[in-house]
């Protein structure tokens, strides 16, 4: 990464700002980075990329380097300061003599919290669960993410898409086993796009969308999304189905829909219907309605550090295990909503098996009379350079 000296500089001096909202004022990485950039209307695309990248790095990175500043985190301008000197440094950014450095940096190497930078209680949970696949798995979500887009097929094409990518100076290309994927070869802000104005695509990883591929919802169905959100993978579900039947998008959260609403008209779709639930009355008059339902469950989102790094510095092991309640919970309250010979998917964006597959096993114990299990999938960052994900189709038999 070559970053001419006047904009390193500028960078520099706004990066403290946005590591103490993160880690001292509770903001989430993208909304600290955002309100930064807000600061600085000045800035050409070109420092706006470059203060994002180097300030997610250095979340990812944060205690590895603390500990090679050889101080306890602190909110001290000054001691902030001196942590993005040292990871200048420990990148290559800095012209300065660095073997004392490298040997300290060799010296941990074999200690993984703080060469993959992690908090111990995450580490010792992780390796618990994945065993030997933890290591791999941690390298690969400690590196930067691609940046995928979905084709809107009711607007483009995937070829068609690809062709007006690049006359907009943008290189996109298919990605095998993900039928509306397309990968950027370099980070942009698409954002800006007409080709985005005009909703011809929406940001999501390749893994993310594999999710409603698998549901595999048809046109004229009655398809019910359970913890819709802002409703990416609820227009897919109705991109999927071609705008044809009816789509069902329950959230407890009314300016999520109403911001689902939005991007359902930008990306010309007018099959989905939002519902708050206000009551435990809004989902249980759909019981036995749906001939698919999605239950993309809230859950760590480890599978998505490599775009969301600050998780692993906010999430607590006391965290982990309400959400695996939490998920239980929502397996039992939302799964009736399935017709006789519908079908669902559970899927969460973690790599913890006590979210994926140790979730539905306890589910068909106790199920086994009115659910089985079709298939499994996992996604990994390290094997299929994707968040890690996981999906899991059931149907229900009675």
């Amino acid at each position: 990464m070559r970053i001419p000296p006047e904009i390193l500089r500028r960078i520099s001096s706004e990066l403290p700002k946005t590591l103490r909202a993160v880690f001292w004022e509770n903001t989430y990485a993208s909304k600290a980075i955002q309100s930064t950039l807000r600061g600085h209307e000045d800035w050409g695309e070109r420092e706006k990329a470059v203060l994002s990248e180097l300030a997610y790095d250095i979340i990812r990175h944060w205690r590895l380097l603390w500990y090679l500043l050889e101080k306890k985190p602190s909110s001290n301008e000054q001691d902030l300061q001196k942590l993005v000197h040292m990871y200048l440094l420990f990148k290559g950014l800095k012209n300065q003599d660095t073997s004392a450095l490298k040997r300290r940096l060799e010296s941990i190497r074999h200690l993984r919290v703080f060469a993959q930078s992690l908090p111990d209680w995450l580490d010792e949970r992780a390796e618990q669960e994945l065993k030997g696949r933890w290591g791999p798995v941690i390298k690969a979500l400690n590196m930067p993410a691609d940046l995928d887009i979905r084709v809107n097929t009711l607007r483009t094409t995937k070829k068609e898409l690809i062709t007006i990518l690049r006359k907009e100076g943008v290189i996109a290309k298919p990605l095998e086993g993900y039928p509306d994927a397309l990968r950027l070869t370099e980070k942009r802000n698409v954002f800006s796009l007409p080709s985005f104005s005009e909703g011809l695509f929406e940001v999501q990883d390749a893994a993310s969308q594999l999710v409603c591929n698998i549901l595999d919802p048809q046109e004229g169905m009655r398809v019910i999304d359970a913890c819709a959100g802002e409703g990416g993978k609820t227009l897919h579900l109705a991109t999927l189905m071609k705008n044809k039947g009816k789509v069902i998008a329950l959230d407890t959260q009314e300016w999520r829909l109403k911001e689902l609403r939005k991007r359902a008209v930008k990306a010309g779709i007018d099959t989905i219907e939002t519902r708050c639930i206000s009551s435990s009355k809004v989902y249980k008059r759909l019981e036995g309605t749906a001939d698919r339902l999605l239950l993309d469950a809230p859950c760590s989102g480890l599978g998505t550090l490599r775009r969301n790094p600050d998780i692993k510095w906010k999430l607590t092991s006391d965290d982990l295990d309400r959400l695996i309640t939490l998920q239980q919970d929502l397996l039992e309250r939302y799964s009736p909503l399935t017709k006789t010979g519908g079908r669902m998917v559970y899927s969460v964006c973690s790599i913890l098996p006590s979210e994926c597959e140790t979730q539905i096993a306890r589910f068909l114990r106790t199920h086994s009379n009115t659910f089985r299990l079709i298939s499994e999938h996992r996604c990994w960052p390290n094997s299929d350079g994707t968040d890690g994900f996981y999906m899991a189709l059931l149907e229900r038999t009675s």
